[in-house]
């Protein structure tokens, strides 16, 4: 590599990259365009796989994106945490568009390469488990997908130790109305997080009065805003699931499309849709 910085304002378009970094080796195409490995003959294995790890590089930006969050939150550097936020939810929604790719594929095209699967399931992605865990919708059962890779086991267990994206929201707003977290219920951090009266009855306050809470009231609908792009990715999955499969078993063994339908009703900030109707 040229110990020279390259000055394109004065060199103009540069031609030759024999010491020099180019594109493909910031980005390590030689690497990431050798790992799309078909299984079978059929044409649009290639878009399933390429669907899938487009949609893992999209998640791990959005674990980074959301630890950062939580580090800024902790640290009360709340504006950080807006831009981060805001970022999450256009995540999601790129990640929405990409199931109008994916269901292109008839029904007649999966059947083709399904077979060559095994028991691999999108329901095994450590990185959207991570998200749920992070966010709040903690469930230690599904943690024995992970147990035959010890370093994502760990991974996740740790993120079951600690307090939730969303705990670290509610410390914050009991932090801001109350000057103290006293009253604050503890974080259970082994399960999903549920309505909980007294925190619901702290976001009323907010939202009873926006202009004397505004950040706290920009918060609540940053978090809302996220979670109404998390939700629309989950109706996307099932119904494009339901469309190519119907209402067959997935290929990890789950109930395939009448499990993605119970995930709908899980909410992530659940105080923050409940509080609607008193308002």
């Amino acid at each position: 590599m040229s110990k020279k910085p390259y000055d394109p304002g004065t060199e103009g378009a540069r031609m030759g990259f024999a010491d020099a970094m180019s594109y493909g080796d910031y980005l390590h195409l030689d690497t990431l365009l050798t790992q799309q490995h078909t299984l079978s003959d059929a044409h649009d294995e290639m878009l399933f796989i390429i669907q899938h790890q487009t949609s893992e590089l999209w998640m791990k930006l959005a674990l980074h994106e959301l630890q950062a969050a939580r580090t800024a939150l902790q640290q009360r550097q709340v504006q950080a945490m807006f831009k981060m936020l805001a970022r999450v939810s256009r995540i999601f929604e790129q990640l929405n568009s990409a199931w109008d790719v994916l269901r292109t594929m008839t029904p007649a095209d999966y059947t083709r390469f399904r077979a060559a699967l095994g028991p691999s399931s999108g329901f095994q992605s450590h990185q959207y488990r991570m998200i749920e865990y992070i966010l709040g919708n903690r469930n230690p059962n599904l943690l024995r997908p992970h147990e035959h890779v010890p370093d994502v086991h760990a991974m996740l267990s740790a993120e079951l130790a600690r307090p939730s994206f969303y705990d670290e929201v509610t410390r914050y707003l009991y932090e801001t109305l109350d000057g103290h977290t006293d009253a604050m219920p503890a974080p259970d951090l082994g399960s999903a997080h549920g309505v909980n009266a007294d925190i619901q009855s702290r976001w009323l306050q907010v939202y009873g009065d926006i202009d004397a809470h505004w950040t706290l009231y920009e918060l609540a609908e940053k978090l809302v805003d996220l979670e109404d792009y998390f939700r629309r990715w989950r109706f996307n999955h099932v119904t494009t699931v339901e469309r190519v499969i119907g209402f067959k078993r997935g290929t990890g063994g789950t109930s395939g499309v009448d499990y993605l339908r119970r995930m709908l009703s899980v909410e992530l900030f659940p105080e923050l849709w409940t509080l609607r109707g008193d308002l």
